[in-house]
């Protein structure tokens, strides 16, 4: 077969041969590109987990416990004894709550036992003063993985769906003690419930847009909308009293809340409740009822086989003490010289950053100065945490006890920690991303950015690889990551993360103009998972291209540079093959594009990468310089 020239896709040329090569897991939904270095950790780990458990020796507490329950979740003979058991126990306060009225008396008491209930509350950080923590509250999730899926004119997917989900619960509630006819109408009411709850929750296009999240409202106007649940006694109850505001994540939701649940529709929640809380805690229970349960996502994704046993076992400790586990990683497996060079990059990239601030024509002299001064307190967090958090003390259990039981234990630990926040100053130094976990992220509300100790390899950095081939890859991440704090949202907050309009409105209507030909660079391109939704992805998109922005400037003025060796590296990094199920999935759910773009078009938009390879007009990686885009 005849290789696809670079200048017609780039994506494609550099990663042909590895594609061919890929073979997709029966387990996952993609090969290569982040999972490979995700699935190594994930075996470096397990056998470090199987080592310390059959040797008896243990670095510390934390990996005790994580290690003991490693063992717990890969006992299936253990887990069949215990049966559906624990999530019927756990789920037999439902029956408790004789009507509406009583409902806020038992709220609580339903959260700390990850009970599904009519609204979510949590204390967060307060987006407006970052220095303290707020009450949040927003709307439950539905069955399907995003409420834009109930719009009319997917019905038949939304339908055959639902009818896929009903007969996966059915299966799962032949195994308690109701009655048929029982199952029947709490099946009928969960998907009613669900019915309602989608036509007013948020969908994903809308949650990307995090700033519209922060709508702070006086309590007693909370309280009315709410107050079909009781809403003051709930919030005396978690609190001990009542926060003068909360702040309401979704209001269309809580305008129509008291519609939603009411005396004439609280048997529909309590059996939503129980046939929705007893489906995520299948994964908890026997090897059959974990089957089950993940059988919908599987499908969802075009997964052939759930998650081996001892794989699952895995994860789920690491995720329940993800920071010592990090730690743990990041100390044995990521060498000081690395983590010297990977924050002299850092540093270079937001110095690069600054000097292109002061050139760029979207804004004006006071707001450069503002953006500088972003840049210059942005914190970074590389590799792994000096120690873990105080709560992992807390993280302690009763490994007599079953896995369920066990991990709601720790759950209900987390959820009270949370909750005792409220009163308390936010914690700027608490790391967001575990060390073994390959991925990086920007924190807004704290102005920092995080890459952990397992995103640094190859090809997205290594000591053996070239500076150029290390700027396409992690360079061009971190440079990303710094860009979300002048992405649509992120361009919001100031220096300390707070909410805070610091451009002028001449600032402003540059950066729309910039923003909306973003989404057109992307919007409707047809692709064989579907089409492309360019206001959905363009906070990741901008990102994108001011990583590569950044980075480019930084490899014109490094003497020895390679643009070949960039841009082959930039596009190996998104090199992964997925089920096509999964790849339709992510367009509805994902806020990043699908890898191929994410590889093929931001080069695009940079005069080096006409020069480097000679694309021409002809060729397909070309685009008209009017339609070029270069934002920060």
């Amino acid at each position: 077969m005849e290789k696809v020239r670079i200048q017609d896709d780039l994506y494609t040329h550099v990663n042909q041969e590895t594609l061919d090569q890929l073979v997709i897991p029966d387990d996952k939904p993609t090969a290569g590109g982040f999972a490979v270095l995700a699935d190594g950790v994930e075996k470096l780990m397990m056998d470090e987990f199987n080592e310390m458990s059959a040797s008896g020796n243990y670095p510390n507490d934390y990996l005790k416990r994580a290690v003991t329950l490693f063992n717990l979740a890969g006992d299936a003979k253990r887990k069949a004894r215990h049966g559906i058991k624990p999530a019927l126990k756990n789920l037999s306060i439902l029956a408790k709550i004789k009507d509406v009225k009583a409902f806020g008396r038992y709220y609580k008491e339903l959260k700390l036992r990850r009970i599904p209930v009519p609204f979510d509350l949590d204390v967060d950080t307060d987006m407006k003063n970052t220095e303290r923590h707020c009450v949040m509250i927003s709307g439950p999730g539905v069955i399907l993985p995003d409420a834009s899926y109930y719009k009319e004119e997917m019905a038949g997917q939304r339908d055959a769906l639902l009818a896929m989900w009903s007969n996966i619960a059915k299966a799962i509630l032949a195994q308690t003690d109701l009655t048929a006819e029982e199952q029947e109408l709490y099946l009928n009411d969960t998907l009613a419930f669900d019915r309602a709850l989608a036509g007013v929750v948020k969908t994903r296009e809308e949650w990307s847009n995090y700033i519209k999240a922060y709508n702070p409202m006086k309590t007693s106007r909370v309280a009315t909308m709410l107050k079909t649940a009781n809403f003051r006694r709930v919030l005396k109850d978690l609190f001990g009293e009542l926060p003068e505001t909360v702040i309401v994540a979704e209001p269309r939701f809580f305008k129509a809340f008291t519609s939603i649940f009411n005396q004439e529709t609280f048997e529909q929640y309590k059996h939503w409740a129980y046939v929705t809380g007893l489906y995520g805690s299948c994964s908890l229970l026997s090897e059959e009822l974990r089957d089950l349960g993940g059988a919908f996502m599987r499908a969802l994704s075009g997964i052939a086989a759930s998650t081996p046993i001892n794989k699952f076992a895995y994860q789920l400790a690491s995720q329940m003490y993800s920071e010592p586990v990090g730690l743990y990683y990041g100390e044995k497996y990521f060498g000081e010289e690395a983590k010297k060079d990977i924050i002299d990059i850092v540093q270079q990239i937001i110095d690069t950053y600054k000097s292109r601030i002061e050139k760029n024509d979207i804004l004006g002299p006071e707001t450069k100065e503002k953006a500088i001064l972003k840049l210059s307190t942005m914190g970074v967090k590389m590799g792994y945490p000096d120690k873990v958090q105080e709560i992992y003390d807390k993280l302690v259990f009763d490994e007599k006890k079953s896995l369920f039981d066990v991990v709601r234990s720790l759950g209900r630990i987390r959820t009270l920690e949370n909750l005792a926040k409220l009163n308390k100053p936010t914690d700027p130094t608490i790391w967001p991303m575990p060390g073994h976990m390959v991925n990086a992220c920007y924190n807004p509300s704290v102005n920092d950015i995080t890459v952990p100790a397992a995103i640094l390899q190859a090809p997205f950095y290594s000591l053996k690889q070239t500076r150029s081939e290390n700027l396409g890859g992690i360079g061009a991440v971190i440079g990303h990551e710094i860009s979300h704090a002048f992405d649509s949202n992120g361009a919001k907050c100031d220096e300390k993360g707070n909410i805070n309009n610091w451009w002028t409105k001449d600032d402003e209507r540059r950066f729309k103009t910039k923003v909306n030909a973003m989404v057109k660079q992307f919007d409707g391109i047809e692709l064989p998972c579907g089409t492309v939704n360019g206001k959905f992805i363009v906070s990741e998109n901008m990102a994108d291209n001011g990583g590569m922005a950044v980075t480019i400037e930084i490899m014109n003025k490094t003497e020895g540079s390679s643009f070949e060796e960039y841009f082959t590296n930039w596009a190996k990094v998104w090199c992964q093959k997925a089920k096509p199920e999964y790849e339709q999935l992510l367009l509805k759910v994902d806020v990043h594009g699908p890898h191929i773009l994410r590889a093929n078009i931001p080069p695009r938009n940079f005069p080096e990468w006409y020069s480097t390879f000679n694309v021409k007009k002809t060729d397909k990686m070309y685009i008209a310089p009017s339609k070029r885009i270069i934002i920060w």
